[in-house]
């Protein structure tokens, strides 16, 4: 298992990099990470849905993907028409607002498929779950595109990355060699209380790395008095990190399956890659914006 996620992350991890490079170079309108961002929110919103369906919820693919696509181009559609019409890039709905739209529609649409009383606020809460989980995370995460000096935030958002998953292969190494203590035995066996320490250590060592690393990368400067930061913001990643696995194998674990899809050798479905980043995101966008005011 530990050899199968190493050699996809020996893979991905470099293609991901020059992604990120490649698009940076594209400017504000990041048009390759929307395609990556669209891609895989539409596989997470299948994933999602067929989970649900395990448990007896028949959640229709069209209705959550077409809401996790309007958020995505809520995200996307004001850096798209700022250099067109900067009224027009205003006007563009926010991401929140979006996601209102998105809950009142989903529940419009339930009015409408109404016949008999039972299963339907059941199946309109996995809905919004998927839009949720999907959506609105995946979203919240790729806001930090822009989040960055300059307007290059493509050095928080590979923070992110580095520092989960490293973060992950921290918590599976330390746990299979060391583990005992089981910390959360009915919704995750596997996983131990060294393991969470492993968690840590992993993601303060991504996110120093990639910080001090790929600075150059992205036209950035080390200043020699960022490793505490860098160390706590990793340490943070790290501990956000096991809580999205933890709360994906809620979801797993209730509908009786190990894995979201078999998709990817050691590491499962796309959902169970992206679990931590999903999670981790959000809180980084706050972290990064904090300091980014300061």
């Amino acid at each position: 298992m530990l050899r199968w996620r190493l050699l996809v992350s020996t893979v991905l991890i470099p293609a991901i990099v020059g992604l990120f490079v490649w698009d940076a170079r594209l400017g504000p309108a990041a048009p390759v990470l929307f395609v990556i961002c669209l891609l895989a929110g539409l596989r997470c919103t299948w994933e999602l849905v067929t989970l649900l369906r395990q448990d007896g919820v028949e959640v229709r693919f069209g209705p959550v993907a077409s809401c996790v696509g309007l958020l995505l181009l809520a995200t996307w559609g004001p850096h798209w028409l700022e250099p067109v019409n900067l009224r027009l890039a205003l006007a563009v709905p926010t991401l929140a607002q979006m996601f209102a739209g998105c809950v009142l529609l989903l529940m419009v649409w339930q009015a409408f498929r109404f016949r008999e009383p039972g299963g339907h606020l059941r199946l309109l809460g996995a809905e919004l779950l998927a839009v949720t989980y999907a959506g609105l995370l995946l979203s919240l995460t790729a806001q930090l595109r822009w989040l960055g000096p300059n307007g290059n935030g493509y050095w928080a958002l590979g923070s992110v990355i580095a520092a989960t998953k490293m973060g992950d292969i921290g918590a599976y190494t330390l746990g299979r060699m060391f583990g005992r203590r089981k910390m959360a035995p009915h919704l995750s066996p596997g996983k131990t209380w060294m393991g969470a320490g492993g968690a840590v250590l992993g993601g303060v060592l991504g996110a120093v790395l990639w910080l001090r690393l790929a600075s150059p990368l992205f036209g950035q400067d080390w200043a020699a008095h960022w490793w505490i930061g860098a160390a706590a913001y990793g340490a943070a990643m790290g501990v956000t990190g096991l809580f999205g696995d933890l709360c994906e194998s809620l979801i797993k674990r209730d509908v009786g399956v190990k894995d979201s899809a078999a998709l990817l050798p050691g590491f499962g479905g796309l959902l169970d890659l992206l679990d931590s980043i999903l999670f981790a995101g959000p809180v980084a966008v706050v972290v990064w914006r904090i300091v980014l005011g300061s």
